[in-house]
C-alpha cells in the first residue's frame, strides 16, 4: 500500500512541475473566403421566368417533396457550397385552386411563423422595372430563415422563396455571410422577369 502511495505521490507532484505553458487562442471570428462574384442567366425550359443569378451558386432540382413528386417542375433550390446554404424556390401558377390571396396569405403565414424567434421582420415592398410585385422579408435575430420573398405578376405566376444556412443559428457570426448573399439575392429580385 506504501509502494502505491509513493507511486502517485511521485505522479502527483511531477505533473504538477510541467514547465509548459498554455496560451490560449485570442478570440476571433473565422475567416470567410468569399466567392468571386460573377452573374449568368437564370432559364430553365420548367419555369416561367428568368433572373440573373451568381455563377457560385448550383441549381438543384427537387425530385421528392415528403416523398411525393413536387407539385410543379419549377421547384428547385439554389445551393450555395461556399457557404453551405439554400436559397428553396417554389413556382406556383395562379388559378381557381391557389388564387392570389390564398398565396400571399400563405407567404406571410409561413413568415409569421419566424417572428417566435426573430427580433424584428422588415417587410420590403417590390416593384422592379419588369412589372413584377411582391414582397421581401429581412429577418433579424436567431430565426430559421434570415431572408424570404415572393414575386408575382398576380393574375398568373407566383414564386415563392426561403434563405436557409445548414448550421446553428448564430446571427452575429453569419452577418457577413449573410450580408453578402442578401446583394445577389436583390440582384436576382431586380433582374427578374417572366417570359
Amino acid at each position: 500500500m506504501r509502494i502505491i502511495f509513493f507511486l502517485l505521490s511521485i505522479c502527483f507532484f511531477t505533473a504538477c512541475n510541467n514547465d509548459a505553458s498554455f496560451t490560449p487562442k485570442p478570440r476571433a471570428f473565422p475567416k470567410v473566403e468569399y466567392p468571386e462574384r460573377a452573374y449568368e442567366e437564370f432559364a430553365e425550359e420548367s419555369c416561367p421566368f428568368t433572373f440573373t443569378r451568381p455563377t457560385y451558386v448550383q441549381v438543384l432540382r427537387d425530385t421528392s417533396f415528403f416523398n411525393e413528386t413536387p407539385k410543379h417542375p419549377c421547384w428547385f433550390d439554389l445551393y450555395i457550397p461556399a457557404f453551405d446554404s439554400r436559397l428553396h424556390c417554389t413556382y406556383t401558377p395562379i388559378d381557381d385552386a391557389k388564387t392570389f390571396q390564398a398565396l400571399k396569405d400563405e407567404s406571410f403565414r409561413l413568415v409569421e411563423w419566424h417572428n417566435k424567434r426573430a427580433n424584428f421582420i422588415d417587410e420590403i415592398n417590390i416593384r422592379n422595372a419588369n412589372s413584377i410585385s411582391g414582397f421581401a422579408f429581412d429577418i433579424r435575430g436567431p430565426a430559421a430563415s434570415p431572408f424570404q420573398f415572393y414575386l408575382t405578376d398576380s393574375t398568373n405566376h407566383f414564386l415563392r422563396a426561403a434563405l436557409y444556412f445548414n448550421t446553428q443559428i448564430q446571427p452575429d457570426s453569419l452577418a457577413p455571410i449573410y450580408d453578402f448573399v442578401k446583394e445577389d439575392l436583390l440582384t436576382m429580385i431586380e433582374t427578374f422577369q417572366w417570359k
